[in-house]
């Protein structure tokens, strides 16, 4: 046996011990529903990847049993092995991310076993690859109920108090009922890429989003252009740059590149916390100024991009159209034209509903940040408007005046819950805080829906803490006479 396979195996009984220890996770005590004899799933989650384990994991410690749907093949959950292309992770390697307080769950007691304490202590950053490792033992070791390759195609709220999904698999198609749903599908959740309506009109052939899963191995020789200056730009720059590419032209729209992170100087645990319960004024402020100072890349991102003497920064530069003439891209800039084979649009993501079709019913009804608060002149955001006002269970509210029975048992646990509940949806530091807090709501309103039941199960617990022969009762004589 390996070490680093009988460090894993020592490990896991650790975290058994640890989570007996700790009573987790709870015994079952959500009451079953039926629809017609078919069962009704207590919490469905859709998306396995991170926030979706997380999730998982905080509902099992409190004896609810949720069904994990991924249209993922199994181990390729989220990102992280797929189409992100960073060498490392941004957090630093300490966050203990989804461990939900436990400490032999968090990635330094899964490193450590197989690689050691010295080894831990000369690691900088996590390797991308490595954190998809630990969170496919994750998984695993806490057996976590994910159907893998489980497409949602249609949420429908139906009116006696649950929700029917329609899901595919393998050619199959099946129904699906739950009484909790929560969506736990990233960055783009409510969404996807962000394209330019410079790129409408050309053929995909020649363009890719930095979000798609292309094979940069194509851009060997050939001269490249990438729009944006973030981490997701700098990852593709440096994956095309080593991947061969002949040249690669950062187009840069501003006149420099942001420097501090802003995101990281506001956390802290007041904020994940807190920020809740701040004002609509004080929650805009904050996120409008992050968003507008914009996240720099990380520094090790863009020495990987600048090491080559190939890779071209060009700031202050942008874009006014692009055109396809001989085959190749012209693409007009304030900088001139850049001649390029391939460009790659690293330009985000946006919260548009008509991008995720199996959430069409949903969407006319969702209430919204731009039903809810006008910001100051000069302070509009158009993605803060477009996040969901939800409650604060994480729930979905419907538009003044919309009836919607059912839609506050759907749960955002992805990015655009942002603008209600900040960064505790999706980013490794607050994960755990937010899973757990999503979890106890769920389990509090899964027992106020089931009181009933709840009270005749207590009227008819019998189970006897005396069995009647340790007392007897005193001989009135006895207290005569005393």
């Amino acid at each position: 046996m390996s070490i680093e396979k009988a460090g894993l195996e020592k490990l896991e009984a650790r975290l058994h011990e640890d989570l007996s220890r700790l009573e987790l996770p709870a015994k079952a005590w959500v009451h079953e529903h039926t629809v017609d004899t078919q069962k009704v799933e207590d919490v469905v989650i859709i998306g396995g990847g991170m926030a979706g384990l997380t999730a998982a994991a905080a509902l099992r410690f409190l004896g609810i049993n949720p069904l994990v749907l991924d249209a993922s093949p199994a181990g390729y959950e989220g990102p992280w092995a797929t189409t992100a292309r960073m060498e490392t992770l941004r957090s630093p390697k300490q966050l203990t991310g989804p461990a939900l307080g436990v400490p032999s769950l968090t990635f330094r007691a899964w490193f450590e076993v197989q690689f050691g304490a010295e080894q831990w202590a000369e690691l900088d950053k996590i390797p991308r690859l490595q954190w998809m490792e630990y969170l496919r033992w994750y998984r695993r070791v806490l057996q976590l109920p994910v159907r893998n390759e489980h497409t949602v195609t249609r949420v429908q709220l139906e009116s006696n108090h649950y929700l029917r999904l329609t899901v595919q698999s393998k050619g199959h198609t099946e129904t699906v009922l739950a009484r909790r749903l929560i969506l736990a599908t990233g960055r783009d959740g409510l969404g996807g890429p962000t394209v330019p309506a410079f790129l409408d009109g050309i053929p995909k052939q020649y363009w890719a989003h930095s979000s798609d899963p292309y094979d940069y191995d194509q851009l060997k020789n050939k001269k490249v252009a990438v729009i944006g200056a973030g981490a997701s730009a700098m990852d593709s720059a440096a994956t095309a740059l080593e991947s061969g590419a002949a040249r690669v032209d950062l187009l840069i729209r501003r006149a420099t590149i942001p420097t501090v992170n802003k995101g990281k100087g506001a956390g802290n645990p007041g904020i994940v916390h807190g920020f809740y319960g701040l004002t609509d004024e004080w929650k805009w402020r904050i996120r409008h100024y992050i968003n507008v100072q914009q996240v720099p890349p990380p520094r090790g991102s863009t020495l990987r991009v600048s090491s080559h003497d190939n890779a071209f920064f060009n700031v202050n530069c942008q874009i006014e159209r692009v055109e396809l003439q001989d085959q190749q891209l012209h693409v007009y800039t304030s900088k001139g034209v850049f001649k390029v084979d391939f460009l790659v649009a690293a330009t985000g993501f946006k919260i548009d509903w008509h991008l995720r079709p199996e959430y069409a019913d949903l969407a006319p009804l969702v209430r919204t940040w731009a039903d809810r608060y006008t910001p100051p002149a000069g302070a509009e955001d158009a993605e803060l408007s477009a996040c969901p006002d939800l409650d604060a269970n994480f729930a979905f509210q419907p538009k003044d005046g919309v009836e919607a029975n059912g839609l506050q048992h759907i749960y955002c646990f992805n990015y655009p819950a942002v603008a209600t509940h900040g960064t505790v949806s999706g980013d490794i530091p607050a994960i755990s805080d937010g899973a757990e807090a999503l979890a106890r709501n769920i389990a509090g309103s899964l027992y106020q829906e089931d009181v009933v039941a709840h009270y005749e199960r207590l009227v008819a617990f019998s189970e006897p803490e005396l069995e009647g022969d340790e007392w007897q009762p005193a001989d009135p004589s006895a207290s005569e006479s005393a």
